[in-house]
């Protein structure tokens, strides 16, 4: 997958959003395909990926098929794209899938050593005592999991470092910078239903 097919993937979500046709909120990715793209070439498809509700990039690069993930937004749910049977579940809560993710790598580690659980977050997200308290067991107790921070700068609208401050720190984690493309939720245009 390029970036240009994510790119038209994520236009044809919002034509469809801006038609009327996704009678739910719309979470747009855009301006990390790049980075994306480099960090899914080391994620195996036997790995378990939790993302954000701004998933779609995940879960096209994780290989779920395009109309699959695509059937699921026009059906409403693109905020909580679950796939199970690909190893793949969102969670429109911030900081939700937290422990659910270090609760699969406890197990795995214990089961499936080989495997590896991989817990896409935002800056926000990445602020919180959920990503404090998931990350300090994740450590304690070596599980194989890495935490992904997407950091745009923004919680939801607001300046992070204005409303949060200090950075985690955890040699289990990694962070990557882009800026975002698209409004927080929606598209920037009034959609009536």
């Amino acid at each position: 997958m390029t970036p240009a097919d994510l790119i038209a993937f994520e236009d044809a979500v919002k034509a469809a959003f801006e038609a009327g046709k996704i009678r739910g909120p719309v979470h747009l990715a855009g301006g990390n395909e790049d980075q994306l793209i480099e960090i899914f070439e080391s994620i195996s498809l036997t790995d378990w990926v939790f993302a954000t509700y701004r998933n779609h990039y995940h879960a096209l690069l994780h290989g779920i098929p395009r109309d699959k993930v695509m059937a699921e937004i026009m059906a409403g749910r693109s905020m909580n794209l679950s796939f199970p049977e690909h190893r793949f579940v969102t969670s429109a809560i911030v900081g939700g899938i937290l422990p659910i993710a270090v609760g699969v790598a406890a197990a795995m580690k214990r089961k499936e050593p080989y495997r590896h659980v991989w817990c896409f977050v935002g800056d926000m997200a990445a602020s919180i005592g959920a990503f404090h308290e998931a990350n300090s067991y994740a450590k304690h107790h070596d599980l194989p999991i890495t935490f992904v921070i997407e950091d745009n700068g923004l919680s939801c609208d607001s300046p992070t470092d204005e409303c949060w401050g200090m950075e985690p720190s955890s040699d289990k984690k990694t962070r990557y910078f882009y800026e975002r493309k698209h409004p927080h939720v929606g598209t920037g245009k009034y959609v009536s239903f």
